[in-house]
């Protein structure tokens, strides 16, 4: 085949894209979310001509929210069928047993869900060609203390499961009470898939605890929020974005109420690009559930990103042409989460700090801002503060 003709071979295959998620299992809420979200920005992509005319191809695969399936499906998606890039992974313990696998073999991976801090903290950010779109437990955990130290709260149970995510969220969490003089009250572990946690509450109660912050998923979300309700607790419950999870709102009902999590993106829908993606997200979706706004809204913004990215490589789709295009991006990248400026550099493969990210609370059955003026914010361009 002559040169002439194997570049235009390559110029009309499609660009195929890696994407893992939890699409089956207990963590399918926001799998499949993560997935819709990324799937509307292909078909937009590709109605308008896809890349410079190549379509853009998602390659699928459910990693059941086991770590060792993600590790499989990893080394399928990159070894096997060469995809050009990976967006990937929702869970922390799944994304850290597959990461190996793209670095070793110097392929490009984008986490547009999973936070837990040891994601991008595993290999130096200037070795590293894994790159995060989500807000990593370390800054979560410092947003929540703040508030509750803000607040006057000063007796704090901590409560989180027995996952690698509730490990390291409790290990955040623990250390930025202890950078304010504040050790926990009471704390407890406890498995996923817990019915009950109505003693643990108590245990807390009973220990003088006036607020609790929860480290966990969606469905033990909604656990530990009847067991607030149902122990009579009187204090706030909070926790990081999986509270906002549309499971906890539909298994706890109005023990949810007044519960306090933080989040990148917030349902306001007087933020016009945010509203119209929101519309379009429930066309494309139709009767599927959306279980997790964030993680449609980072997924969708990731696959838009690496168009962004394609665009200033020139279509050059190795790991190294894409991570040095990330780490000094030319242009600001206006997403529905929100607009990035310069969202990575060779020392920090995270897109947030803290000053990027909110706190929500539900409110009879939605998503709303916890403090007002930050409603009107939202809309500005919010740019990283130094590390």
């Amino acid at each position: 085949m002559s040169s002439a003709a194997s570049a235009a071979r390559v110029a009309t295959r499609p660009l195929r894209v890696g994407f893992i998620c939890p699409f089956t299992g207990g963590s399918a809420d926001f799998g499949n979310s993560a997935r819709l979200g990324a799937e509307l920005a292909v078909k937009e992509i590709n109605e308008v001509g896809g890349y410079l005319g190549r379509q853009v191809e998602l390659v699928e695969r459910d990693d059941k929210a086991n770590p060792d399936e993600g590790s499989k499906v990893a080394e399928d998606l990159v070894l096997k069928e060469k995809v050009d890039f990976t967006i990937g992974f929702c869970n922390t313990g799944v994304a850290m047993k597959s990461i190996d696998v793209f670095q070793d073999h110097k392929h490009l991976l984008l986490v547009p869900v999973a936070t837990g801090t040891a994601i991008t903290a595993k290999y130096p950010a200037d070795k590293s060609y894994v790159f995060r779109m989500s807000a990593r437990d370390l800054i979560q955990a410092d947003l929540l203390v703040e508030d509750i130290v803000k607040r006057g709260f000063k007796r704090v149970a901590v409560l989180a499961d027995k996952t690698g995510y509730g490990e390291g969220g409790f290990k955040d969490v623990v250390k930025f009470l202890a950078d304010r003089k504040l050790e926990p009250v009471y704390t407890a572990r406890f498995d996923i898939g817990v019915t009950s946690l109505v003693a643990e509450v108590q245990a807390a109660r009973a220990a003088g605890a006036d607020v609790i912050v929860g480290y966990t998923v969606g469905p033990e979300f909604a656990v530990l929020a009847q067991a607030r309700a149902q122990a009579k607790f009187a204090g706030p419950l909070y926790g990081p974005w999986p509270l906002s999870f549309r499971t906890v709102y539909e298994r706890a009902g109005e023990a949810s109420d007044g519960a306090i999590m933080v989040q990148t993106i917030i349902p306001d829908l007087s933020i016009e690009r945010r509203a119209s993606f929101i519309a379009r997200l429930h066309r494309f979706a139709g009767t599927q559930p959306i279980g997790s706004l964030m993680a449609a809204a980072q997924s969708y913004d990731a696959m838009h990103l690496m168009l962004r990215v394609l665009f200033q490589t020139r279509g050059n789709t190795s790991a190294d042409a894409l991570k040095a295009a990330l780490e000094d991006l030319k242009q600001p990248f206006q997403g529905v989460v929100t607009t990035h400026d310069k969202p990575f550099s060779a020392k920090d493969h995270d897109a947030f700090t803290i000053n990027m990210i909110w706190l929500g609370v539900w409110r009879r059955g939605e998503i709303q801002f916890q403090n007002p003026e930050d409603a009107k914010r939202a809309a500005l361009i919010r740019r990283k503060t130094p590390s």
